[in-house]
């Protein structure tokens, strides 16, 4: 396997970076933060990245997209993640699109991929539940057999991007106990079903998730996505495609972390000598490089693994995972260390990239979870 960039990735790599820079910097970031704007993100912007053909990368051609995989989407998340992008890929393109792709029948995929392509729906998946501890099949939400459908019973938690979804994927139990991976079932919910309630919150890093509520919520037997009582498999693989596009915006934010570091210790004077000289801020300095290179071929690995449907790709997943939540953590609390006292204010952009760092490190497994796995996974 190369853990390089193609000429094609390389292409689109330094067409998304340019573009990002100049329609996404992060004081777009702060102002979204500063106003509370209630959708958390560029409506405008959503539509621009669509008609580039991004929200279509992982997405056959029947659907609008452009039949690529996930090693081509991780170059433009890793220039999203440079610049703190909240447009919602995660939510939409990886988490809910992917369940589709995968586990919807025809007429679902129809109904929901190519708006979903075009920017036109955001669709995210409803599966984490209070206590739940990373695991996707502890589900204690249920469903009941009703008539010609199923009711719905139940919360959810950390729901990215709820508050603005069209629709959810929520997962529910029809047998078993909590955490069985068996008997585990995946519905489509439209927004605005009687009993479904949103609460909208925002976490530490300005990002939009919810709380979602099903209190009763009635669905028809067509609104079940992939084979009755095996979502539990397909919730795995769904996952870990979005942990694979996540460690790549991790992977851009460090990036860009570090990147603000050295231009610090190249100009801010100390002493009468500028800190960048100094033997101990150069040590520090090359550590952090060596960490981000590790994280950027762990990345690789493991979208390339996926793409090609290695048997070992969620074991890689596991590994660029907690090599990224580790990595980014470091950087940004290095960064804070070497901006000095003024890292520690409002005032100047580094702060954000710490907020993030921390919330992404535990979003979908924190670093000894991942490794706990990637432990599992190899028969330790």
């Amino acid at each position: 396997m190369q853990l390089v960039l193609t000429e094609d990735q390389e292409l689109l790599a330094k067409t998304a970076a340019d573009f990002v820079a100049e329609k996404s910097p992060i004081r777009r970031m702060r102002a979204l933060r500063d106003s509370a704007d209630p959708v958390g993100f560029s409506r405008a912007l959503w539509k621009e990245m669509a008609e580039l053909g991004w929200l279509g990368i992982p997405f056959p051609e029947s659907v609008g997209g452009a039949d690529m995989g996930l090693a081509e989407l991780a170059v433009v998340l890793e220039a999203l993640g440079r610049k703190l992008a909240p447009e919602p890929f995660l939510s939409t393109v990886l988490l809910g699109g992917q369940a589709l792709l995968l586990g919807g029948n025809e007429e679902q995929r129809e109904a929901w991929l190519p708006g979903i392509v075009a920017g036109d729906r955001i669709v995210t998946l409803a599966y984490a539940e209070a206590r739940s501890r990373y695991d996707v099949h502890r589900v204690s939400t249920r469903c009941e057999v009703v008539g010609q459908g199923f009711r719905l019973t139940g919360e959810k938690v950390q729901v990215l991007d709820g508050h603005v979804a069209d629709a959810f994927l929520v997962t529910a139990r029809s047998a078993g106990d909590e955490a069985d991976a068996d008997g585990i079932e995946l519905f489509l919910v439209p927004a605005g079903a009687v009993g479904l309630t949103v609460e909208r919150q925002t976490r530490v890093d300005s990002r939009n998730a919810a709380i979602v509520r099903l209190d009763g919520v009635v669905v028809q037997a067509d609104a079940r996505v992939g084979e009755p009582g095996r979502a539990g498999a397909l919730l795995e693989t769904v996952v870990d495609r979005a942990t694979a596009g996540l460690c790549a915006e991790m992977l851009g934010g460090m990036s860009e972390a570090f990147d603000l570091t050295l231009e610090h210790l190249k100009t801010r004077q100390q002493f009468d000598s500028v800190i960048g000289t100094f033997q101990a801020l150069k040590h520090r300095a090359a550590r952090l490089f060596i960490e981000i290179e590790l994280s950027r071929s762990a990345l690789m690995a493991a979208s390339r693994a996926i793409d090609r449907g290695a048997d070992d790709a969620p074991r890689l997943v596991s590994l660029a995972k907690a090599r990224c939540s580790d990595a980014y953590v470091k950087v940004a609390n290095e960064a804070i260390q070497m901006f000095g006292g003024v890292g520690m204010t409002d005032e100047y952009d580094i702060g954000f990239f710490l907020k993030r760092a921390r919330a992404a490190e535990l979003t979908f497994g924190d670093a000894a979870w991942h490794r706990d796995r990637w432990a599992r996974l190899g028969g330790y």
